[in-house]
């Protein structure tokens, strides 16, 4: 079994705010709580290859991956994929920025599938990316609301 999961959240702010933010790679340890690095390893017809690297965890490791993103600011679309997998089968992230009378309502959809030697099964891991979503969201949201307050445009 597959797992899969669906967030969404409405942010108070420009469109173009919130896609060039949330698609700045290199400022995601600021944007998010859960990355301590972002690194561009290449960019090649509109695909940006790059690594993330999590906070040490309990035990002092750093985990991190290559991921290969592709966004289409014309239909307000992001597709994504772990290169390196780690303990994923597969993962990809669809990400996606609809305006609406409110705001922009950025959705990430998450399918993957873990490995079978992997420390957790798929409906583990989808329990914890539906709660770490959750809380990453309410973060950039609070971040991409405050930038759009101070009148800054990136």
């Amino acid at each position: 079994m597959a797992g899969h999961t669906d967030n969404e959240i409405v942010i108070e702010a420009p469109r173009d705010l919130v896609w060039r933010m949330t698609n700045d790679i290199p400022s995601w340890p600021r944007l998010f709580s859960e990355y301590s690095e972002a690194t561009i390893l290449s960019e090649q017809d509109g695909t940006v290859v790059f690594r993330l690297s999590l906070h040490p965890d309990e035990n002092g490791t750093v985990w991190s991956w290559v991921s290969a993103r592709t966004p289409d600011e014309a239909t307000g679309t992001v597709r994504s994929q772990r290169v390196q997998t780690g303990p994923f089968k597969y993962m990809w992230i669809f990400w996606e920025y609809v305006e609406t009378g409110h705001g922009v309502r950025m959705r990430w959809v998450q399918d993957f599938e873990m490995k079978p030697d992997a420390p957790v099964d798929d409906a583990t891991m989808q329990q914890r990316l539906n709660r770490n979503t959750g809380i990453q969201m309410r973060l950039i949201k609070e971040k991409v609301e405050a930038a759009a307050r101070s009148g800054i445009r990136v």
